[in-house]
């Protein structure tokens, strides 16, 4: 009769990392991080604790292995193009992580994290090399590099960030709320606003409802470069 370690060497070999990983990002996608824990994770896989935690270890480094995954799978998705200039391929990192975060709502607070905690990590290292190759290539000096890289990425996570699930306290906020209702309401509520104290949000009403998040984004994209360029 088979041990209890036997049983549980075998079931850790039938189940690989890249499932449980799997699993867990389909949970974060569902519910977001409070809908990861290791009990819903063991259910869905039909396993137990220990074959999670033999494979990628506690709920933390679970996280943080789906995060890795998720940006890894988005940079990796879309190699460099031949012929493309370094605002091309800037676009094209800035885009990658724009479309991982809408895709995938619980990532903007975990990707800031990684960066902060863990600036040695595939994550923050892997966004850095990217963004910074062309940065050099734009012909910034070597001395400005970290902080043109740096303003790139600052304003990436911030950007995409807004277009995200917020994680934490939202109390107060309606996470399911309609988006053209939402910019209507806002419109409205500007426009309640007095003119003569407030010109500029009443001059940019018709806009609020209208734009793209998607272009809007590029748009900052495009005023962040033409900044770098005076850095040469």
């Amino acid at each position: 009769m088979p041990t209890r370690a036997r049983r549980t060497q075998r079931r850790n070999q039938v189940l690989s990392r890249e499932q449980i990983i799997g699993t867990a990002i389909d949970l974060l996608d569902t519910g977001g991080e409070g809908a990861l824990t290791v009990r819903a994770l063991t259910e869905r896989l039909a396993t137990g604790s220990g074959a999670v935690y033999y494979h990628v270890g506690n709920r933390d480094e679970l996280l943080d292995t789906a995060t890795e995954t998720v940006i890894t799978a988005a940079l990796a998705t879309r190699p460099a193009r031949a012929g493309a200039t370094p605002e091309d391929e800037i676009r094209v990192v800035a885009l990658a992580l724009f479309d991982a975060i809408a895709e995938h709502h619980w990532l903007a607070t975990r990707l800031t994290l990684q960066i902060i905690r863990n600036p040695a990590g595939p994550v923050t290292v892997g966004i850095f090399e990217r963004l910074g190759r062309q940065v050099g290539a734009l012909g910034v000096p070597q001395a400005r590099w970290f902080d043109a890289a740096s303003t790139l990425v600052h304003y990436i996570l911030g950007a995409v960030s807004q277009n995200a699930r917020i994680e934490g306290d939202a109390s107060g906020i309606d996470l399911e709320t309609d988006r053209e209702e939402f910019f209507d309401a806002t419109s409205q509520a500007w426009q309640d606003l007095d003119a003569e104290s407030y010109p500029f949000m009443h001059a940019i009403l018709g806009q609020v409802g209208e734009h793209d998040d998607r272009e809007q984004f590029l748009t900052g994209i495009a005023v962040v470069l033409d900044g770098l360029a005076h850095l040469r």
